[in-house]
């Protein structure tokens, strides 16, 4: 049925990802691209992947392409910080800081973002279906039209954020898309 014509086309968008190279030195730390943001390319993949960096800093790097998935992120500083392309599924950002942030493009599925701050942010084309957006503080973000309707729907977009003071559903804009709690 339709269900299951559904299932098979969500199985075909599944990614398969190489092994987490566990041995590589130095694998958990931030690295900044030389090639640029454009195509996210790298010498080789920039592999984040259940990484525990919260506390850490990626201000003003280029991180492109970064693979993310089930890392810990809290209390990340991301200020100035090129993320396009990013996969960052299932990953904690809880208290980060995403100021000015490029963050294109880039898959936060199932991730929690509990008190994070994306003011002035450019998040057009990502994903954060299933994300726990809690006191989140969106402030002069940039979403296109058609993702801050998914974001505006999405149950945890209450609350406010402790740090800015700002309600986490107006900053996004959400009563501009004529959207009611």
């Amino acid at each position: 049925g339709a269900a299951g014509s559904s299932d098979a086309y969500m199985e075909k968008l599944r990614v398969a990802y190489p092994p987490i190279d566990r041995t590589a030195k130095n694998r958990c730390q931030w690295q900044n691209s030389a090639m640029g943001q454009a195509n996210a390319a790298r010498d080789k993949l920039f592999d984040l992947r259940e990484c525990k960096m919260a506390g850490s800093s990626a201000a003003d790097k280029d991180v492109a392409g970064v693979l993310m998935n089930k890392g810990d992120f809290t209390n990340v500083d991301f200020t100035n910080t090129i993320m396009s392309k990013a996969i960052a599924s299932n990953a904690t950002f809880d208290g980060a800081n995403f100021r000015n942030v490029v963050a294109d493009r880039v898959e936060f599925v199932g991730s929690s973002f509990r008190g994070t701050r994306f003011i002035n942010a450019v998040l057009t084309g990502s994903d954060f279906t299933g994300a726990d957006l809690t006191d989140s503080d969106f402030t002069d973000a940039a979403i296109a039209s058609f993702d801050v309707k998914t974001i505006c729907k999405n149950p945890t977009m209450k609350g406010t954020n402790p740090v800015t003071g700002a309600d986490t559903y107006e900053s996004a804009g959400c009563f501009n898309q004529g959207l009611a709690r």
